[in-house]
């Protein structure tokens, strides 16, 4: 007789505990068909008055040694964090729902349920806080301008002949380049501050996640903004017209949004560095 593997205990989110259910109690069924990171068939923990959302996961890929080597891998990672999404934005579609941060491990169901019940008035404060709104991001970049000529460079020290001084001219041009970009990355950081002072009035909540790199962005132009809205649905015609307005107000910057999304951002996260997979 084969045994079922040991498997760690993988949350995708918490809901009230009216929300959803197992299918034999209270609540509505686990949407059919829907699937974990692992391929696995999604069921719940009840803690008082929250539910937890979960899959069982074999701890052969999802300790923290092969979940590890799964987190390098760009192909991998990009699949399971699709899947977590789809899993959260089902849910919240249906009812309001608080997710959980990609990757959010237990030993097992109980360790789980224990999370439930140690931060039961967080995590229903949290609920009311996020129920009927929804996450915008809006990401700005620096806008490309032109730097300064090779006249701009030289002009005003008339103790330098750049065309006379190849050499000379060259350093010039680097250096007034060079100050060109730190004055415009500077002007766009104290606009895209102004940006998301404006967009924060039009919000419940805002926060600004850390700056991403070209590297990740796959864009040359820095960013300046990465910012969260969390947004009644109601308001979400007004948010874009404040987003539209900002966008035309500073043409140095290119203002990007997405969502809505579930509200990530303003959700405590269930992963505690003292609960180990």
């Amino acid at each position: 007789m084969s045994t079922r593997p040991p498997t760690n205990t993988w949350l995708y989110a918490i809901v009230g505990s009216s929300s959803v259910g197992s299918g034999t109690g209270t609540g509505h069924a686990v949407p059919p068909g829907l699937t974990g990171v692992a391929g696995e068939d999604l069921y719940v923990i009840a803690g008082p008055d929250l539910t937890a959302l979960a899959g069982a996961v074999p701890r052969t890929d999802f300790d923290e040694e092969p979940l590890r080597r799964h987190l390098e891998d760009a192909a991998w990672l990009e699949h399971a964090v699709r899947v977590h999404h789809h899993v959260v934005d089902t849910l919240a579609r249906a009812a309001p729902v608080l997710p959980l941060r990609f990757a959010t491990l237990y030993h097992d169901d109980q360790r789980a349920a224990a999370m439930l019940a140690d931060h039961r008035d967080e995590l229903l404060a949290a609920l009311r806080r996020t129920g009927g709104r929804v996450e915008w991001g809006v990401k700005a970049y620096l806008t490309p301008t032109a730097p300064p000529t090779a006249a701009d460079a030289g002009a005003g020290d008339p103790q330098q002949e750049p065309a006379a001084r190849p050499g000379t001219a060259y350093l010039l041009r680097r250096r007034a380049h060079r100050r060109f970009q730190e004055q415009a990355v500077q002007q766009a950081s104290d606009d895209a501050a102004d940006v998301h002072t404006a967009l924060a009035r039009s919000a419940v909540e805002a926060f600004c996640h850390p700056l991403q790199p070209p590297e990740a962005t796959g864009r040359a132009e820095p960013m300046v903004l990465n910012g969260a809205y969390l947004v009644e649905r109601s308001g979400t015609a007004a948010f874009h017209q404040a987003v539209g307005a900002l966008s035309a107000r500073f043409s140095g910057l290119r203002l990007e949004t997405t969502g809505p999304w579930p509200p990530y951002s303003f959700t405590m996260n269930a992963r505690h560095e003292d609960e180990p997979p």
